[in-house]
């Protein structure tokens, strides 16, 4: 089969697209022939050794994907060669075929496509867990998105719509602002330089947001902290771009509440896992929610489209396709 695997930590230049031998299903594993393969953020952050360091390289990247059971191993049930399956946490995933354990893996409805399951899964999980467990959104709370047009932040504003509250949104560039209030910002606000807590103020009454959802980095993390309202909640997440170092926790201000949401915690268990994600189907399926696919690559574009992910030009999710 061919994958895509780094050979060293670096840039770009250190992936490579290789034939691999086939896999083979043990006890409790399931083999998937991969039809789309999610990029995300963390593979970066994998490609420049901040995570996966413990595994010997070279190494398969990715770690999200959606395929056809090809075939199961001993002491799997309620899973059948030929089934449509989607996963959110299995590494290995930029190949054209992988070997999952059966309880990592849900079920696609025939309703949904297998670009969209492959889209869905990582970002629409941490989108639920954010709008849903970490921070539940209640009609009338106004949240600020950072990132508002890429995939994360399109569907966060949509679930955060559903649950009745208002989003302000933040994108890099004025070309983003259209995507970003189709996902049903009611406000968007075009920034770069972390300049964005005046305009957020004043679209929030002078009160402050409910509600700040930031993956941005460090160079957000004050303005975050000066938008928030009296007792309002951070929501910090993604560590690619590094955290904002020590914090003083007497120095918050306005009693407000700051986490490190990660999207394990919302499916901790097999049965939550596809839970979640079934209600992600639900709400595609019911029109509801929409999932937005910036970009689909060759994999043997990976290369391509981590460079394209890293310069903050894309919207929504990108995809590989074996």
């Amino acid at each position: 089969m061919k994958a895509v695997v780094m050979n060293q930590t670096g840039d770009t230049g250190v992936l490579a697209y290789v034939t691999r031998p086939d896999p083979v299903p043990g006890r409790g594993m399931v083999l998937v022939q991969i039809a789309f393969a999610g990029v995300n953020f963390m593979h970066i952050g994998v490609r420049q050794g901040m995570a996966w360091n413990e595994m010997p390289n070279p190494k398969i990247l990715g770690v999200e994907g959606a395929g056809r059971v090809l075939a199961v191993g001993e002491g799997v049930d309620g899973i059948e060669t030929g089934q449509r399956v989607a996963w959110v946490y299995a590494p290995g995933s930029y190949a054209e075929k992988i070997v999952i354990p059966a309880a990592s893996l849900v079920p696609v409805p025939d309703g949904i496509d297998d670009k969209t399951a492959a889209a869905v899964m990582m970002q629409g999980l941490t989108a639920s867990h954010f709008a849903t467990d970490f921070y539940p959104v209640q009609a009338g709370d106004i949240a600020f998105v950072h990132a508002a047009a890429g995939g994360l932040g399109l569907l966060l504003t949509q679930i955060i719509k559903l649950r009745g509250g208002q989003v302000i949104g933040r994108v890099s560039s004025a070309d983003k602002v259209a995507v970003a209030t189709a996902a049903g910002a009611d406000h968007v606000v075009v920034d770069t330089g972390g300049n964005f807590v005046e305009q957020a103020m004043q679209l929030s009454g002078g009160e402050g947001v409910h509600v700040v959802y930031d993956g941005s980095g460090p160079g957000t993390f004050q303005g975050s902290l000066n938008v928030l309202r009296r007792s309002g909640t951070f929501c910090w997440y993604g560590p690619v771009l590094g955290g904002p170092g020590a914090i003083d926790v007497m120095s918050l201000p306005k009693s407000i509440k700051l986490g490190y949401a990660v999207f394990f915690d919302h499916i901790h268990t097999p049965e939550l896992l596809r839970a979640r994600s079934a209600r992600l189907f639900d709400w595609i399926t019911e029109g509801k929610l929409q999932v937005h696919i910036g970009g689909v690559y060759p994999l043997s574009d990976a290369a391509k489209a981590h460079a394209d992910m890293a310069s903050r030009v894309t919207m929504g999710k990108l995809l590989l396709m074996p």
